[in-house]
């Protein structure tokens, strides 16, 4: 029997020549090209982030609303708990930034730029020392994930603080 020549890999394809009119994130490698294009992986452009971010731990919880306020403005409201006394809390406004949401807050310096790829969103593991204003005790905004749970306005206009009030306000 004849030997067959060696499959050539994935990874040795060139890369597709750009497609008219076709709206996909210019991405590092042809793979995250591929996935996005067949829906495996969300496109960060497309997905807007409107909606309510939760994660629940055993320590406390993790909150943030977003909401639209304008052509590409929104406005949100974050809330992390880490038991008792530990707590930050704020509300701002936010713009996007390719794979990035900036969230700034009115008043106390404090700007966060957290990486959002449209499933979640994360703020940094270092961020302005002026962030602090907004956290009891020891308490911090640094490095947190924030899943996304819900994708719509209403879901986000529903979301209460630890105190019962509305997160995002109308």
């Amino acid at each position: 029997p004849r030997a067959r020549p060696a499959p050539r890999r994935r990874d040795q394809r060139p890369e597709p020549a750009p497609v008219a009119g076709a709206n996909v994130a210019v991405s590092s490698s042809p793979h995250e090209r591929a996935a996005i294009e067949s829906g495996l992986v969300a496109d960060v452009d497309r997905v807007s982030p409107v909606g309510l971010y939760q994660r629940r731990h055993e320590a406390g919880h993790d909150r943030l609303c977003v909401v639209p306020d304008g052509p590409e403005r929104f406005r949100f409201g974050i809330e992390v708990v880490f038991g008792a006394h530990e707590r930050c809390g704020g509300r701002g406004t936010a713009r996007r930034a390719g794979d990035k949401l900036i969230l700034r807050f009115p008043g106390d310096g404090c700007t966060i730029v957290a990486q959002y790829d449209g499933d979640r969103v994360a703020t940094p593991g270092v961020i302005d020392l002026h962030c602090a204003a907004l956290c009891e005790a020891r308490g911090s905004l640094e490095g947190v994930v924030f899943p996304r749970l819900a994708y719509d306005r209403g879901a986000a206009l529903n979301a209460r603080n630890a105190d019962g009030d509305a997160l995002c306000p109308q």
